[in-house]
């Protein structure tokens, strides 16, 4: 830029093409508010416009408005008036859905439940590490509720068809006295009093695998933790809610959450 200084045209050049350059900036920018101005004024002019139509319309029409307005605040008034239960009790939600064909297999094929394992299985000193009183719990398939049960059957078919691994139950129904026993022993055993765990309808399950007629239940063992993945895969799969996803985790926990059923004991 130091010609401008040696040479005086130059810088009158220079001045004079600088002040052309901001004149026309100038009178674009006056130009494109002008424009703006009008589009805002138009928009304007058409959200007043509409809205008067709606007005109109709705004076016209004012029985179809109102029952439209009672078609969508009707029903959940009705859910709270009558004290419906929105939520489910427990320690988490599943995010899963059952896969519609799952369920469609689980209503066209009715499986026995396996013989009982001799009691022996569940008193060894690994047994009652992992979980204390268990020799007394309650293995009975025929105690849990009827769906549960085929679908908990279901989910141990594929367990050993597709991933070669034996599952055996290591409870089901849970009495409240038992329940409130188990939650006195601390939250290292359940944090859930009487009625406050699906156990106590017959709705879930803690289940183990097999291995060389021993149960394993240990987190600690590599292939037992890899079962307890794919457990509750497939669990997830057929609808149910899996432990394994709860703060306070419990890996070999399935349950079968209806609306309603803990509710009505609260």
């Amino acid at each position: 830029m130091s010609w401008l200084f040696l040479f005086p045209a130059g810088r009158e050049f220079f001045l004079a093409t600088l002040a052309g350059v901001g004149l026309r900036a100038h009178k674009n920018l006056g130009k494109l508010a002008r424009r703006q101005g009008e589009g805002v004024v138009k928009i304007q002019q058409s959200g007043r416009n509409s809205l008067r139509n709606v007005m109109a319309f709705a004076r016209q029409h004012y029985l179809l408005c109102l029952g439209g307005v009672a078609l969508i605040l009707i029903p959940p008034s009705l859910a709270v008036v009558l004290g419906f239960d929105m939520t489910l009790g427990g320690y988490g939600t599943s995010t899963h859905e059952a896969n519609s064909q799952v369920v469609a297999l689980i209503e066209g094929e009715q499986l026995v439940p396996p013989p009982a394992l001799p009691p022996a299985v569940f008193a060894t000193v690994e047994v009652e590490q992992e979980r204390p009183m268990l020799v007394s719990a309650s293995r009975k398939w025929d105690e849990m509720d009827p769906v549960f049960t085929q679908t908990l059957l279901q989910v141990f078919k594929v367990m050993k068809e597709t991933h070669g691994y034996d599952m055996a139950i290591l409870e089901g129904y849970r009495s409240p006295e038992r329940q409130n026993k188990l939650a006195a022993m601390g939250s290292s055993v359940t944090n859930a009093a009487a009625f406050q765990s699906w156990h106590q309808y017959g709705l879930a399950a803690d289940c183990a695998f097999l291995r060389n007629g021993k149960i394993v239940i240990t987190e600690k063992d590599p292939w037992a933790m890899r079962g307890y993945e794919l457990y509750g895969q497939v669990a997830e799969s057929f609808g149910l809610t899996w432990g394994g996803r709860w703060k306070m985790m419990d890996f070999g926990h399935t349950e079968l959450r209806r609306p309603g059923v803990m509710k009505r004991h609260k």
